[in-house]
């Protein structure tokens, strides 16, 4: 089976979106993966469609049903693999890394929760094991862009889709550091040069150049990172 996400959302027109274009689009439309969406409005028991309620203990805004959110969850469970973990996108879970989406590649696919509102009652959350995702320290109107990020981070580590699999391995966050600068024609750019190591045919010392320079950039522009870098050298 190729991996697949199945996507809980209010509004499943906004898919595939930018997942249908591109390197996602051609690999989805070869069934190198599959994608499924679920409208949450149908597990809605009144005439009105109601996902949502009034916040307990007061405050603005509306938070999204324990009950509906389960039965979606569950029906979304019955057709998708057991190990398949279902995750839900909110600002105050565990940030989104690389190397999670690379683990994420490597199973049999996910299960998105997409909230809106205020989020969705804890108790389900709880109840039905759902880890916390954030792609970012900011707030959307909703989870769907949210996982569309965190579905095209995945597809493009899976085999066959990317052109050059091994350009995945140098690129930011592969490694401990941020990635080397890159250019190509023309040698001379409104009076900027391409630096004169790359077009050494040097090999060994492109290598070194295309190192300093991602430490470098990994220093200035990720302390965090390069603090974590600095432990892990010999």
């Amino acid at each position: 089976m190729p991996w697949r996400a199945t996507v809980l959302t209010l509004f499943p027109e906004m898919f595939p979106g930018s997942l249908g274009l591109s390197l996602a689009g051609k690999a989805l439309a070869d069934g190198k993966w599959a994608l499924d969406t679920i409208d949450i409005r149908n597990f809605a028991t009144d005439k009105h469609r109601s996902v949502d309620d009034t916040p307990s203990g007061g405050g603005a805004g509306m938070v999204m049903r324990a009950d509906i959110a389960a039965a979606a969850i569950d029906a979304a469970r019955a057709s998708m693999p057991a190990e398949a973990p279902t995750l839900y996108l909110s600002p105050r879970g565990a940030p989104l890394t690389q190397a999670r989406a690379r683990e994420l590649a490597q199973g049999q696919g996910v299960i998105l929760l997409c909230g809106r509102f205020e989020g969705v009652d804890e108790r389900v959350l709880e109840a039905r094991n759902v880890e916390e995702v954030s792609i970012g320290d900011y707030v959307l109107s909703g989870g769907e862009l949210a996982a569309q990020v965190l579905i095209d981070a995945c597809v493009r580590l899976l085999p066959g889709v990317a052109g050059n699999e091994g350009s995945l391995a140098e690129e930011s966050f592969a490694g401990a550091l941020l990635e080397y600068p890159h250019y190509t024609r023309p040698r001379e750019w409104e009076g900027r040069n391409i630096p004169e190591v790359l077009l050494s045919g040097d090999h060994e010392k492109i290598a070194k150049w295309r190192r300093e320079q991602a430490e470098a950039i990994t220093k200035s522009r990720r302390p965090d990172l390069w603090a974590r870098y600095g432990k892990g050298k010999p």
